[in-house]
């Protein structure tokens, strides 16, 4: 059976015959290639590699490095669901409060002011130094680095809980602003104080109980392919002479 299809192949099958394709000019149509590496990019879209890849090169020091070891998912979702109750009033909602607040004969001293979390990073540190925050949060992408980069240690040596999350355009659209560098939580209702202690043990353990362990690792000096192999190919060749030199 094997030798009769052998056969009706090499000599042509009528029903399946076979058309091989023509690339040359005019003949059959090009097939489609990725050509993608030999596109020229925009400048901007080379720097922002080049950049990229720049920063995981460099060596990087503990205190911007550990911006990168971030809550995971299920933390984040977390802080973020909960902090959700907590936005601050818009102005709007703030003028039609004050307003019902001044028919009722009430000042605005007089009103109970609503909760909800504390932004901008000169409020953010003095409720830190006066120990009013139960839970700092930081985001991990702040530009300048500097201006963010000293919180954490001042959490860890006023014993506050912190979490450093992505990004700092969610924390900004949390609190009504493009982007937030920080936010801290001062206070819940009734409700949600189990949840939030939940949150603030888990933080803990994970930020300001490894502090000392963080603030010894440091980041980046990732090596390129090339670098690897040179590298791998030098310490195969060294593993070889020293098992020559063993064997004499």
């Amino acid at each position: 059976m094997a030798q009769e299809r052998a056969k009706r192949t090499s000599v042509g099958d009528a029903l399946f015959e076979r058309r091989p394709k023509n690339f040359g000019i005019g003949q059959s149509i090009q097939p489609r290639r990725d050509l993608s590496r030999f596109v020229r990019w925009p400048r901007y879209v080379r720097l922002q590699r080049q950049r990229r890849i720049l920063l995981q090169r460099l060596k990087v020091p503990p205190a911007i490095a550990q911006f990168r070891k971030t809550a995971d998912k299920n933390l984040t979702d977390a802080i973020f669901r909960l902090l959700e109750r907590y936005r601050p009033e818009e102005k709007r909602a703030k003028r039609e409060r004050l307003q019902k607040a001044a028919e009722r004969g009430q000042t605005e001293s007089g009103t109970p002011k609503p909760v909800f979390v504390k932004f901008g990073v000169n409020h953010v540190t003095d409720l830190i130094e006066q120990k009013k925050a139960k839970l700092v949060i930081i985001a991990h992408d702040v530009d300048p680095i500097e201006l963010v980069m000293w919180m954490p240690a001042l959490c860890r040596k006023l014993d506050v809980p912190y979490v450093i999350v992505k990004s700092k355009a969610r924390l900004g659209a949390l609190v009504h602003q493009k982007t937030a560098t920080c936010v801290a939580v001062t206070g819940v209702h009734e409700k949600d104080r189990a949840e939030l202690s939940k949150v603030i043990e888990v933080c803990q353990m994970r930020f300001n109980d490894r502090y000392e362990e963080i603030r010894k690792q440091w980041g980046g000096g990732v090596l390129g392919i090339k670098s690897t192999h040179k590298l791998q190919k030098r310490q195969r060749a060294l593993a070889l002479e020293e098992a020559k030199r063993t064997q004499t």
